[in-house]
């Protein structure tokens, strides 16, 4: 066997193993990416809600509070105006994830 011989016996399995070995990196550090930005989307999703529940307490305290009273005193539209922001914030978010995942390649 010459030295070319071997050289090509030990380099192109080498290099069809190599190409294997380098599409699968690509695949993983996809799926990885992906994942990450799902992450992301989680803790947003997961800040609104736990902003939302604080916006309906607050509405929830100044109702109570008014309705106790007997007179509205600025508390109420104060906080019906968090929870109207909140809301909008939580709804533009679902909005955007919904339009992002049902055009991205894996829908």
């Amino acid at each position: 066997m010459t030295t070319l011989q071997i050289l090509i016996a030990f380099g192109i399995p080498s290099s069809i193993t190599g190409f294997f070995i380098w599409q699968l990196k690509r695949s993983i550090d996809k799926a990885e990416k992906a994942r990450q930005e799902r992450e992301v989307s989680r803790v947003q999703n997961e800040t609104l809600v736990v902003k939302g529940l604080g916006a309906a307490f607050a509405l929830g305290e100044a109702a109570a509070e008014a309705i106790q009273k007997g007179e509205h005193n600025g508390e109420l539209s104060a906080a019906l105006a968090y929870a109207q922001k909140v809301k909008h914030e939580q709804k533009d978010f679902l909005t955007e994830l919904g339009i992002k995942n049902l055009y991205s390649k894996g829908a």
